[in-house]
């Protein structure tokens, strides 16, 4: 028995995810509004991200974005549920505000928490986006 998610991939294919694309297509607020990319849990994220597969990657776009497809045009184009354009957007988050990436898929959003340590993202990043397509979350 699949998932809703499993089944996206399985009847569409792993989506072939530019990275380079998404990452100068990616909005910063938050935490992260000042350094943006330059912020070292950014940079982790992107380094992680950067390490999965095909698989996970679409997983990921999965969690924040409710599908794994691209749009055309790449990531410059990414609309929210309400047809406009909204960028993939990393928003920093205190760890007193969850511990667990979470998303928010009407904006394209992933509240991204403060991590002290890159093994602490790569872990809890993981469970987030395999533990989100059971339908079970983390708070």
């Amino acid at each position: 028995i699949f998932d809703f998610q499993e089944l996206e991939l399985l009847m569409c294919g792993l989506p072939e995810i530019d990275m380079t694309n998404w990452m100068e297509h990616t909005e910063y607020s938050g935490e992260y509004d000042r350094e943006g990319p330059n912020h070292e849990v950014c940079i982790w994220f992107w380094e992680v991200v950067g390490e999965y597969d095909h698989e996970l990657r679409a997983r990921l776009l999965q969690f924040v974005t409710g599908t794994s497809g691209v749009p055309a045009k790449g990531f410059s184009s990414l609309q929210g549920n309400d047809g406009n354009v909204r960028k993939f957007t990393v928003h920093g988050v205190t760890l007193d505000t969850c511990v667990y990436p979470r998303s928010h898929t009407c904006f394209n959003r992933i509240d991204l928490p403060l991590y002290e340590q890159r093994e602490e993202l790569e872990e809890k990043l993981k469970i987030a986006i395999t533990m989100a397509a059971t339908g079970f979350d983390i708070e």
